[in-house]
């Protein structure tokens, strides 16, 4: 059974920092894509970054640019979202996704094929 596991989620004060992990298993995910993606309270789900199976491609939503940086360990089966100068508009349930489509930035969610459960970030001011 495909698993992707977040955590790394909290309570931080704005301008504070936090590392989210996603952890995958249950297959190997080689070749594919995974991104990050984040739904705040009564809005959409959104992008927030995406990386290429190597690492060498990354995208950022405008939001995002400058504050998060995405990476990811293929030996580990990791991704990960570095957050810093987090801002209250921040706060929302981050979630990961993968899948073998190179663009998870620009395609539909429904199409996405592998999801996480989700975990909370929330930036108080």
């Amino acid at each position: 059974q495909v698993q992707l596991v977040e955590s790394g989620g909290g309570l931080v004060q704005a301008g504070g920092s936090l590392r989210l992990s996603c952890a995958a298993s249950g297959r190997t995910f080689s070749g594919y894509a995974m991104g990050w993606f984040r739904q705040a309270p009564g809005k959409e789900r959104e992008f927030v970054a995406a990386i290429s199976w190597s690492g060498g491609i990354i995208y950022y939503a405008d939001s995002v640019k400058g504050r998060f940086t995405i990476s990811r360990d293929n030996a580990k089966n990791t991704m990960y979202l570095q957050m810093n100068s987090l801002k209250p508009e921040d706060t929302a349930v981050y979630y990961c996704a993968a899948d073998d489509l190179p663009n998870l930035h620009a395609v539909p969610q429904g199409v996405i094929d592998y999801w996480g459960q989700g975990t909370q970030v929330t930036v108080s001011s």
